[in-house]
């Protein structure tokens, strides 16, 4: 993870310990959460038509809390910076797309976003004063972004790594609120829920406490605990997490698996999140071929799971996806 924005260690490694210590809680299922807010002088309702521009206008101004607090943007904005890849994939998503001057040197979906060189990492505040935003959306309060935007009269949210598919909603409805979107966020979200739930009912019950591994790195061998985001996601499924038994608190839900706890506890699926060249290039014929490893199921049963690292890492709308990749390879266990 690109801090805040990835969920695993090698090149995420100190990113997901970072965003585990922010946000990672262990849950059981999809609990609600309290992470953010929206207040608005105008409510938009979740069956409504897009709005109009002048009704969107009309809507301001809009105060919303973001982990950063109570943030009032007074105009809707025309001109948006986003600092991270799944706010820029939020931001596309609602149709705020035409608004965004500006995205992080990450941002990489959908195609065509206005990439450039600013960091959500180590922000630099007259690099992105100089596009003249009139919102700034981050995943991270880094390098003063909030001050020093404020001091210049620009509003910033920040939208940090969740810790629940609850708040990964609420995440893109706050945005939503603050764009001028309302009803475009809420028809996004719905549409989430829906795929999602349809995926899962589809997938059944007969895999219930089937093991499995989700690799975040290789060498060391990271992992995700059920208390982790992505571990929540995958226990929608009824899968047994072979990380959850040596997970401690110091490691925030991402533990480091020794090899030989990874055969011993014999997974019959694993999923890659390391997959892509960038991020370590393990894919699923690699992994077949790793010394002991030919004895775990997973692996017998070719059921290991080359993911879309981007996908896999990132808590937008494109969460629908990883969901439907899960459950096709849950679909197919033994």
């Amino acid at each position: 993870m690109k801090p805040l924005s990835r969920y695993g260690p090698g090149a995420r490694a100190a990113a997901a310990l970072a965003a585990a210590a922010v946000a990672a809680v262990a849950l059981a299922g999809c609990g609600s959460s309290g992470s953010s807010s929206t207040s608005t002088s105008t409510s938009a309702s979740a069956g409504s038509a897009a709005p109009s521009a002048s009704a969107a206008a009309a809507a301001f101004p809009v105060t919303v809390t973001a982990a950063n607090g109570a943030v009032t943007i007074k105009s809707r904005p025309a001109r948006i910076v986003s600092l991270d890849p799944t706010s820029t994939e939020d931001l596309y998503a609602i149709g705020a797309g035409p608004q965004v001057v500006a995205v992080d040197q990450d941002s990489n979906y959908p195609a065509g976003v206005p990439k450039t060189a600013l960091s959500g990492l180590t922000p630099n505040i007259e690099a992105i004063a100089k596009y003249n935003p009139s919102l700034v959306v981050a995943s991270q309060n880094s390098g003063g972004l909030v001050s020093g935007m404020t001091k210049l009269g620009i509003p910033v949210l920040i939208e940090p790594a969740v810790a629940t598919l609850d708040a990964a909603y609420a995440q893109i409805e706050q945005v939503g609120a603050a764009t001028g979107h309302a009803a475009q966020a809420a028809t996004v979200v719905t549409g989430m829920k829906q795929q999602i739930a349809a995926d899962v009912a589809k997938a059944g019950t007969a895999h219930k406490g089937a093991p499995y591994y989700w690799e975040l790195s290789a060498s060391p061998y990271y992992s995700a605990a059920s208390s982790t985001f992505i571990g929540q996601v995958v226990g929608l499924f009824g899968l047994k997490n072979i990380a959850d038994a040596v997970s401690k608190p110091a490691d925030g839900g991402y533990p480091e698996l020794s090899q030989e706890y990874i055969v011993t506890a014999k997974p019959q699926v694993i999923f890659l999140a390391d997959n892509e060249a960038a991020d370590g290039g393990q894919s699923p014929a690699v992994v077949a071929k790793r010394p002991g490893w030919s004895g775990i199921p997973a692996v017998q049963d070719n059921e290991i799971i080359g993911l879309n690292d981007d996908v896999a890492s990132r808590w937008g709308p494109r969460l629908p996806q990883l969901v439907a990749e899960i459950a096709a390879a849950v679909e197919q266990l033994h």
